[in-house]
């Protein structure tokens, strides 16, 4: 069984990038086969892997416009045994594109079902916007969004218009469109805004929310520069000792025995 989860929000700099990464490389940790497919012209999730994107001769956007199956242009990594589907240049000028083409909402739905029975969890970094590129990772997302959230005022203001956009996928064109989870990230203990902020968050959505909070630490910074997850770049950090527990909760949460998982790993 394939669970796919689109990172989803139209805020850029909340950790969405970030917590795909870091949070394939504790699943495939956990003998779970992970892919991460980076649907950012952008393509921050490409380049935190160690690929280099101006390189990419085909990537996400060939997949959506059915030049080439997605299973011929996966990049596996058997160090971290992560796989991706990478971002290239190209994928800026897809949008346009894709407007002419028929069922332009449902591309990336169709590229990856020939993908489900190779993978336990498919990881959507959608782009910061709430364009047609995300719509085609929300439609995608069989098993719902995670959203990242920064511990900071400005980033609930935000969630309004993402829960709008949401709304309107559920009842236009995906009604079983679902959310996983609201992912409180760079979390600063030092200051109250932050406490304030995953407080007035719970209380708004008290069973939307993950309980593994994600710090804010230079170490995550720091980790994408030399193509690494944190995992491995400081796998002792705060920021490695959050995102394995995010891990562990969505194991847990999506049914997977954890212990079968681990030891399966480790063998």
């Amino acid at each position: 069984m394939t669970r796919i989860y689109a990172l989803v929000n139209q805020k850029g700099g909340v950790g969405k990038t970030t917590t795909a990464i870091n949070l394939a490389a504790y699943l495939a940790e956990m003998a779970q086969r992970v892919l991460i497919v980076d649907l950012d012209p952008q393509a921050n999730a490409t380049s935190s892997l160690g690929v280099n994107h101006q390189k990419i001769n085909s990537g996400t956007y060939d997949v959506l416009i059915g030049r080439i199956p997605a299973s011929e242009i996966s990049l596996h990594n058997p160090k971290l045994k992560i796989s991706l589907l990478p971002s290239s240049t190209a994928l800026a000028g897809a949008q346009v594109e894709m407007v002419e083409i028929q069922d332009r909402e449902k591309l990336l739905l169709r590229a990856l079902t020939p993908l489900e029975n190779h993978y336990d969890y498919i990881l959507i970094d959608c782009p910061p916007s709430l364009g047609l590129l995300t719509i085609n990772g929300l439609l995608a997302a069989s098993d719902g969004v995670i959203i990242p959230v920064q511990c900071e005022y400005l980033a609930l203001e935000g969630l309004t218009q993402l829960f709008y956009t949401l709304r309107r996928v559920r009842s236009g064109l995906f009604p079983g469109l679902s959310i996983r989870g609201m992912l409180l990230t760079m979390f600063d203990r030092r200051t109250n805004l932050a406490r304030d902020v995953v407080e007035e968050v719970r209380r708004h959505f008290p069973d939307k929310v993950f309980q593994t909070v994600i710090p804010r630490s230079v170490r995550i910074a720091e980790a994408p520069s030399h193509g690494l997850p944190i995992s491995t770049y400081a796998p002792n950090s705060p920021g490695a000792v959050a995102y394995r527990s995010l891990a562990y909760e969505m194991l847990q949460g999506d049914g997977v025995v954890i212990r079968e998982a681990i030891a399966s790993a480790e063998e």
